[in-house]
Formats: C-alpha cells, sequence, structure tokens
C-alpha cells in the first residue's frame, strides 16, 4: 500500500477512521471526507500526528456534487487515486407503517447514491491505477432486518449495484469488495432515525460487546490487498449468510427474535 491513495466516505469516526488508521499506518495516502469542517480538521491533525499523510474534505455523501468535488480534491492534491471506500451511511430504526418516507428517501441517499455518486467520479482514476472500490455493506445488505427497512433496502441496493459494476469491469483490471461487518461498536445507532426522522440518541445495543472499528478496518485491509470479492467478518454473518440459502424460513423467525429482543423494538415477540 505505500503510496497508493485511498478516499473514504465518512471518515471522521467509526470504522472510517479506523480505516484510514489501518490503511496510513501502511503508508497510504489519505484522503476522506466527512460533512463537519470542524471534525474533518480534527481528524486530519490527529492522523498527521500519527505520521499518516492525511486531507480532510468537507462533503455529503448523499450529495453528487460534493461526492465529485471530493474526487477533484483527492486528484488534486495526491494526482491519483487507487482506492475508494464507500463507508459513509447511515442507520434508521422504525417499524415501516409508522414510518415518515422522508426518512426512507434520506438513508437511501445517503447510502445508496452516495455510493453510486462517489463511484462514478471516482472510476476513471481507479480504472487508470487498476485499483479497488469498496462498498461497506452490512448483514442486513443480504437479509432484511425487522425495523430497519430502510437501511436493508439501502444496502441491498448497494450490493446489487457493486456487484453489476464488477460484471461490467471485468476486462478491466478494476478489484470489487463487497464487506459486511457485524454490528460493530460506532456512533451509526445513536445517529440511527427515528419515524420522525430525529436522531435516536442512544444505542438500543451493547455497544461494548459488539466488533470494534480496528478490527474491522484490518480484516478490511486484508481483503483490499488479496483483492477479495466479498467478506462476511461476524461469526453470526457468515452463519445467516449461509443459512438464509437453505433455509430462509428459519433464518427470518432467528432474525425477528434477535431485532424484537432490543428495547423499544416495537415487534411483538414471537
Amino acid at each position: 500500500m505505500k503510496d497508493k491513495v485511498i478516499l473514504i466516505t465518512g471518515g471522521t469516526s467509526g470504522i472510517g477512521l479506523a480505516l484510514a488508521e489501518e490503511f496510513g499506518k501502511n503508508q497510504a495516502r489519505i484522503a476522506f471526507t466527512g460533512r463537519d469542517k470542524d471534525r474533518c480538521l480534527e481528524t486530519e491533525n490527529g492522523l498527521r500526528q500519527k505520521g499518516i499523510e492525511a486531507i480532510g474534505i468537507v462533503a455529503d455523501a448523499a450529495s453528487e456534487n460534493d461526492q465529485y468535488r471530493a474526487v477533484a480534491e483527492t486528484i488534486n492534491r495526491y494526482g491519483r487515486l487507487d482506492i475508494l471506500v464507500n463507508n459513509a451511511g447511515i442507520s434508521m430504526r422504525a417499524l415501516f407503517h409508522e414510518l415518515d418516507l422522508g426518512v426512507f428517501k434520506k438513508v437511501m441517499e445517503t447510502n445508496f447514491y452516495g455510493t453510486v455518486y462517489a463511484s462514478k467520479a471516482a472510476l476513471p482514476w481507479i480504472m487508470r491505477s487498476k485499483g479497488s472500490i469498496v462498498g461497506i455493506s452490512s448483514v442486513a445488505g443480504f437479509k432484511g432486518l425487522p425495523g430497519r427497512t430502510a437501511y436493508s433496502a439501502s444496502k441491498f441496493a448497494m450490493e446489487g449495484f457493486l456487484e453489476s459494476l464488477e460484471t461490467e469491469l471485468l476486462k478491466k483490471g478494476v478489484h470489487v469488495l463487497v464487506a459486511c461487518p457485524g454490528f460493530t461498536a460506532s456512533r451509526i445507532r445513536e445517529n440511527a432515525l427515528t419515524k420522525d426522522g430525529k436522531p435516536q440518541s442512544e444505542s438500543p445495543r451493547e455497544e461494548e460487546k459488539m466488533m470494534q472499528p480496528g478490527e474491522v478496518a484490518r480484516l478490511i485491509y486484508k481483503a483490499v490487498e488479496g483483492r477479495k470479492r466479498r467478506l462476511v467478518m461476524s461469526r453470526e454473518g457468515k452463519l445467516s449468510f449461509w443459512l438464509n440459502k437453505f433455509f430462509p424460513a428459519f433464518v427470518m423467525r432467528k432474525v425477528y427474535q434477535t431485532m424484537a429482543a432490543e428495547p423499544g423494538s416495537g415487534l411483538e415477540p414471537l
């Protein structure tokens, strides 16, 4: 990864920040985006203090113009782009029949269209370097989760888009990776949108028992280095992925029971 240029969307916290640190310590040059100017500056300074060459770019993943500008600023700074990590994302937590559809649209715009915009902007440079496009998906990208309809839809759509893109690029030497962490300790559940679009402010899960961002980043780094196509990380995720192929009804019931156990889920026990 020495001197490779990595653009990470949503790089000021959680998995995105851990990826910046992981690739950076392996001598890659980092560009990352975030919506908050102060947090971008703080993150940039923190990475540089660790000896990592980094630039923070204020950009909203849901904005097509911002994504093109983020790629342009990366090229202006480093002159190339080798790896795009589509990490920026938001979640939601509400039953669909109670959900304001504006929340659904916002999640799709950030998680799905954000990936489309960034990939479109970066693709000419990735093709030139025969580099990698990475999508940070989820178990929710291959198994629909109750109370997470918009989030699951956005991740299913992301995976379908990246699979189609990967097939188109078979003769171009471009690597495409779909990475599916398990539940990971981050701010995503605190910022998850409720039925009326307000952040829920606290996680319904025990964050300390989840995967840690650094662990996720190391696994993704190795998968990019090895040019793997799919990475499912947690034991529960791997079980769900394979069991769902052969016993979908059983997996559906287990998923329902798991999600219904969350405080305030709104789901009735089976």
